[in-house]
């Protein structure tokens, strides 16, 4: 039973799209597990440059892409998405939904947008794609699942009890007009119209692949340190972002997952408030955000960049049971005098042993080890052809994860990786 998960080790936009893209060359089947249409996934391949929210990155294959129990998924988003594949010439018809998806409604989306206003300076900066909201409503028993949308008796019981809710909390809280029952309830049975061919029960199809060997890759969205239990509480997103979390949204049990690909930037970068503790507000901050064209995919805000933190991405391979890594952007550091990493945190004085309790990652200081920088990177065409000092810094990030770096981005392009001989045993 080959299944591969892939997951963000660091705070999201490891670069999980590309590396999906690659490897689903090889796949049967490829399943987007858990968030929403609050991220992207940036992917440049033969047939051009695509910015994927709720497409499984495996769709440029021939392998079968689900979009997984575990997503909350907005059904407008999902079909404006696929009329840019079409129109690039991409065939979507190898794409399916889960029936126990949950559904986006358009006052989880409301919901967001006044909540983040009422918290004004405490705001958690979410994209206000209502992704908090739905999972409240998933885990508060009155969530709207895709299967739903193709029964109009169901879904308009269902819509009609949860406006009831919604408008005693509008009036109370925010002081906004009532929702309409009936206009939502269209929504939704057109919407369920439209996408009636691709809603299917999945869990079938998986025993089936898994019964017959098929190889299953497993998409995840944003970082473990935005994970809904394991992240930087409550800077996070509101689902499990590891491998455990692809397991359940996708239906795989965990016994069956054989391979943890973590995807780790040769830097970092996080979108939205929170701790982080490698952040840069000078110049190498911004020449990193430019060099790397750190522009959230989805919002198109400027990201916060950092060093690269070996303590969190150590936790979550930790945590993840990684066992290997994928390096994104080593090209980016293309020019540097010098590069620092944290290879440890001080806090009240005292080194101590990974990441602290999230109230107090803001009082933690980084401890740096500081290397060579280099050029030329994005002209090897092998892991030996890389400039020395960049073979020495992945070398050295291998020792301080206690993960292999099997792949080492060089490039945006699919074809853009080198292969690392040397791996480090954990």
């Amino acid at each position: 039973m080959p299944v591969t998960a892939i997951i963000g080790t660091q705070w999201g936009d490891e670069g999980k799209g590309r590396i999906v893209d690659l490897l689903a060359e090889d796949a049967d089947i490829t399943i987007r597990c858990q968030g929403g249409a609050n991220a992207g996934h940036t992917v440049i391949n033969h047939m051009g440059k695509f910015a994927l929210h709720l497409v499984p990155s495996g769709i440029f294959s021939k392998a079968m892409c689900i979009i997984g129990t575990g997503v909350v998924l907005d059904p407008s988003g999902l079909m404006d998405e696929l009329k840019v594949l079409e129109n690039a010439g991409v065939d979507t018809g190898n794409l399916i939904i889960s029936d126990r998806a949950h559904i986006v409604m358009p006052y989880h989306i409301l919901f967001d947008k006044l909540e983040e206003q009422r918290l004004s300076n405490r705001k958690i900066g979410t994209t206000l794609k209502g992704i908090g909201p739905a999972y409240g409503d998933k885990v508060a028993r009155i969530g709207i699942q895709a299967g739903d949308l193709l029964d109009a008796d169901v879904v308009s019981q269902k819509i009609k009890a949860a406006v009831e809710q919604k408008n005693l909390i509008l009036a109370a809280i925010y002081n906004h007009e009532p929702l309409s029952a009936e206009n939502l309830i269209d929504w939704a049975i057109e919407n369920g119209r439209k996408l009636k061919e691709r809603i299917k029960p999945t869990s079938p199809i998986i025993r089936d692949a898994l019964s017959k060997d098929k190889n299953i890759l497993l998409e995840g969205q944003l970082g473990t340190m935005r994970d809904i239990d394991w992240g930087a509480y409550p800077y996070i997103t509101t689902s499990s972002t590891g491998a455990a979390g692809l397991c359940l949204g996708s239906g795989i049990p965990p016994t069956a997952l054989n391979r943890v690909i973590g995807i780790t930037k040769a830097y970092t970068t996080a979108v939205g408030a929170g701790p982080f503790p490698t952040e840069l507000f000078d110049t190498t901050g911004e020449f990193l955000r430019k060099q790397g064209n750190e522009f959230g995919a989805t919002t198109g805000r400027p990201r916060r960049t950092g060093w690269f933190d070996a303590v969190a991405v150590r936790y979550s391979a930790q945590l993840n049971g990684i066992t290997e890594i994928a390096l994104t952007k080593v090209d980016v550091l293309d020019g540097m005098e010098t590069i620092k990493v944290a290879v440890g945190y001080k806090l009240d004085g005292a080194i101590i042993d990974g990441i602290p309790h999230a109230n107090r990652m803001d009082d933690v200081q980084p401890v740096y080890e500081e290397f060579e920088g280099w050029t030329g990177s994005v002209n090897a065409s092998s892991y030996e052809e890389l400039p020395k000092a960049a073979r020495r810094y992945v070398e050295r990030l291998q020792e301080l994860v206690g993960v292999p770096i099997r792949l080492v981005s060089i490039g945006p392009e699919r074809d853009s990786i080198v292969e690392n001989p040397y791996l480090v045993a954990a």
